[in-house]
C-alpha cells in the first residue's frame, strides 16, 4: 500500500520505523514545524532520533504545515494519492477532506485503551488516576477528536515506579507491532471494527505546565502518582519556604509514599539524611529532586546543603 506517516515524537518513532521496513510504499512524512526553543507552540511531546531525520536518513520527503486543514494542505494530501493515511501522536485533528483524501482514510495509533483517554495525553492521565493498565487502540479515523471504530486493542501493565517518560516508548513499540497487523487486513477488506462505548468515555486533555505544581492536601498516594505522570513534562515541582529566605521553587522526581503514618500536608520532616514531605493522611519520602539553578540531586545532598527546620513547608509558590 502507498502510505503517508503523520506524527511526532517517541510514541510516533517505533510506527515510523516498522512502516518503512514492512515492504509498503511509505511516500511522504507529515510532521510539525520546527520550533525554537522556549516556542510557546513548541511540542513537549518527547523525541528519539526524530520522525524528520529518520525519514531524512531513507531519503523521504517531509512536510511540516503549520496546519494540516489549509487549502494548501489538502492538495499536499491529495497529491500523495496515497491508500492510507497512518497517524501517530501527531498533534492536529484532520478535517473530513484530509481523510478523504487517502483511499481507505486514516488510521490513528493512541496511547489508551479507549474510550479512555481520549485526547492529547492519555499516558500521563492514565498514571495520574492510578491505572494499573494502559495500551493502545488502533482506530479508523473520524474527524472527532479519538472517536472513530476500533480495529485493534492490546494492554500493557503500568509499573508501580512508572513515570509517563518511560511508558511512552514501550507503547509506541506496541503500537507499532499492532500496526503491522492491521494494514494487511486493512488492504484484504477483513478489518473489522468495533464502536466505542460513548458511555465509557473520558478525556485526556492537553498538558500546562500549571498542572505540574504538587497539590500535598491530596493523599499520598495520588501525589506520587503526579509526581510519575508529569514527568518529562510538564515536570512536578513545588516551592519549598523557609524563615528568612525567598521561596525556593523544586521538581522533584523520585518519591516514595510511606503507610502507617499522618503528615500534615506540606510539613517538613528529616530524618537521618532522609527527607519526608507530609501529604493528606500520609507522608511522602523524597528520593531525588533538583533545585531552581542546580543539578539534580538525591535528598541527603540536598540536605547537605540545605538545613531545613520544623517551620520549613512545601507548597505553592
Amino acid at each position: 500500500m502507498r502510505l503517508v506517516m503523520m506524527g511526532t515524537g517517541t510514541f510516533a518513532e517505533p510506527t515510523f520505523e516498522a512502516l518503512l521496513a514492512s515492504g509498503h510504499d511509505v511516500v511522504a512524512l507529515v510532521t510539525q514545524p520546527d520550533r525554537a526553543v522556549g516556542d510557546k507552540r513548541s511540542t513537549t511531546r518527547q523525541t528519539g532520533k526524530g520522525m524528520k531525520e529518520i525519514a531524512l536518513a531513507k531519503n523521504l520527503p517531509v512536510h511540516q504545515p503549520e496546519s494540516i486543514n489549509t487549502p494548501e494542505s489538502l492538495a499536499l494530501v491529495q497529491s500523495f494519492q496515497a491508500d492510507l493515511l497512518v497517524v501517530a501522536a501527531y498533534g492536529q485533528i484532520l478535517a473530513k477532506d484530509v481523510l478523504a483524501a487517502a483511499r481507505l482514510g486514516g488510521i490513528n495509533v493512541h496511547a489508551s485503551l479507549l474510550p479512555k483517554y481520549r485526547g492529547a495525553a492519555p499516558i500521563a492521565w492514565a498514571i495520574y488516576h492510578g491505572d494499573a493498565e494502559t495500551g493502545v487502540t488502533i482506530i479508523h479515523m473520524t474527524p472527532a477528536l479519538d472517536a472513530g471504530d476500533m480495529l485493534a486493542q492490546r494492554s500493557i501493565a503500568i509499573a508501580a515506579n512508572d513515570t509517563a517518560g518511560d511508558l511512552e516508548p514501550r507503547l509506541g513499540t506496541l503500537g507499532a507491532e499492532m500496526v503491522l497487523d492491521v494494514l494487511p487486513r486493512l488492504e484484504a477488506g477483513t478489518a473489522q471494527a468495533i464502536v466505542q462505548d460513548r458511555s465509557l468515555v473520558s478525556k485526556a486533555p492537553k498538558l500546562t505546565k500549571e498542572m505540574g505544581l504538587i497539590d500535598w492536601t491530596r493523599p499520598a498516594s495520588a501525589v506520587w502518582n503526579q509526581i510519575r505522570a508529569f514527568q518529562p513534562w510538564p515536570g512536578p515541582y513545588c516551592f519549598l519556604h523557609r524563615a528568612g529566605a525567598e521561596p525556593m521553587r523544586i521538581l522533584i522526581f523520585q518519591a516514595t509514599p510511606m503507610s502507617g503514618a499522618v503528615g500534615e500536608p506540606g510539613a517538613v520532616r528529616v530524618d537521618d539524611k532522609r527527607l519526608f514531605v507530609g501529604a493528606d493522611g500520609g507522608w511522602l519520602e523524597v528520593l531525588e529532586l533538583q533545585p531552581a539553578g542546580k543539578r539534580r540531586m538525591n535528598a541527603a545532598d540536598f540536605l547537605r546543603g540545605n538545613v531545613l527546620g520544623p517551620e520549613a513547608r512545601f507548597g505553592p509558590g
